[in-house]
């Protein structure tokens, strides 16, 4: 396993993040107890999860995944060093979460003693903004005409932000956590952060974990270029786009238990013929350089310049080896080009 350094930060994480979202939901937790000693036992010491998992989000299914993290922690109190533990608070327009209300100081400081409690552990290594007060384009919302920028009042939000780093600020300075980052955010949400922790001398954004991969690539290049100029580092969620690229949905294909099996976040049911097309062409060029299709998505990841550590979810052991296989995996210029021909002519299917 290799390492990096989560951006401006001092922590050392590997470029596998084990994701836990399916915890609570397809994952019981014999599931996540196996899949973190695997995960350890492989070298990767970075675990993402989140007080609104697990998934597909509720009322029930809230603080789940965290708890049972905590519960592993708790029958291994003397392995804590082993891990880098990040969560992330809720962002707004979740009524079961602070009635769907926006992030404020207030919200950080609650949420993060909730957090702390369901982990059973004294300090949070990455603390994260699930995502910004304003409508940012993520989750489809990209296309252009989907998000009028001009009608946000950046005034308004700058100040949000500047009491929300006040708040991080005081939960470092308690020990309740160590580094403070983003997520579903923007260039300019990035800048801005910063811009504020320089003034006002507060804690420094050091990652965004945005949705990235084959699929997905709005972040390259102007998003990724920000991050390695910046000290930020960018951290791809849904590498293997929900599943998508492993090929397990092909054709109109449900796997039962499957999470396409399920209902969708959002609406995001990115089920279309471009899609299915674009991954064909992925699982011919996987086939022709004996890889399956997950670890041609997952190497393609890791290789992209700027990509600090991956975020990957299993719901299964076997499928978890298949992954951190991906990351042991150089593409040759060749397997890039035929990428490239493929992202060519299907450059955003999703």
């Amino acid at each position: 396993m290799q390492y990096a350094t989560l951006g401006y930060s001092e922590l050392k994480v590997s470029h596998v993040c084990l994701g836990s979202m399916t915890w609570g939901s397809q994952n019981n937790q014999y599931d996540a107890d196996e899949q973190i000693e695997f995960a350890l036992a492989h070298g990767i010491n970075f675990i993402d999860t989140a007080e609104m998992y697990a998934v597909p989000p509720s009322a029930e299914s809230y603080g789940k995944t965290e708890i049972m993290i905590g519960n592993w922690l708790a029958k291994n109190k003397a392995r804590r060093s082993e891990v880098i533990l990040a969560t992330k608070i809720a962002g707004n327009g979740l009524p079961w979460i602070r009635d769907g209300a926006d992030i404020t100081g207030e919200a950080i400081l609650s949420s993060v003693d909730a957090s702390l409690k369901r982990l059973q552990t004294d300090t949070i290594d990455l603390y994260q903004l699930h995502w910004p007060n304003r409508t940012s384009p993520h989750f489809s919302k990209h296309w252009p005409g989907k998000i009028t920028f001009t009608d946000v009042d950046a005034k308004k939000h700058s100040a949000q932000m500047l009491e929300i780093l006040q708040a991080l600020e005081c939960c470092v300075k308690s020990g309740k956590i160590r580094y403070c980052g983003l997520s579903d955010d923007t260039t300019w949400g990035i800048n801005e952060y910063i811009r504020l922790s320089e003034s006002h001398d507060l804690p420094r954004i050091v990652s965004i974990q945005n949705e990235f991969n084959l699929l997905h690539t709005k972040d390259w290049p102007y998003l990724i270029e920000n991050c390695v100029h910046a000290g930020v580092a960018f951290l791809p969620w849904s590498p293997l786009a929900g599943g998508v690229l492993s090929g397990k949905y092909l054709n109109g294909a449900r796997p039962e238990g499957s999470r396409w099996s399920k209902s969708q976040r959002n609406g995001l049911f990115r089920d279309n013929a471009i899609v299915n097309e674009a991954v064909k062409h992925y699982m011919e060029i996987a086939q022709k350089y004996d890889l399956t299709p997950a670890q041609l998505a997952l190497s393609w990841c890791k290789q992209v310049d700027g990509v600090s550590s991956t975020i990957i979810g299993a719901t299964s052991v076997a499928q978890l080896k298949e992954d951190i296989t991906a990351f042991e995996n150089s593409l040759s210029d060749a397997v890039l080009d035929d990428i490239n021909s493929v992202m060519h002519q299907y450059p955003v299917p999703f």
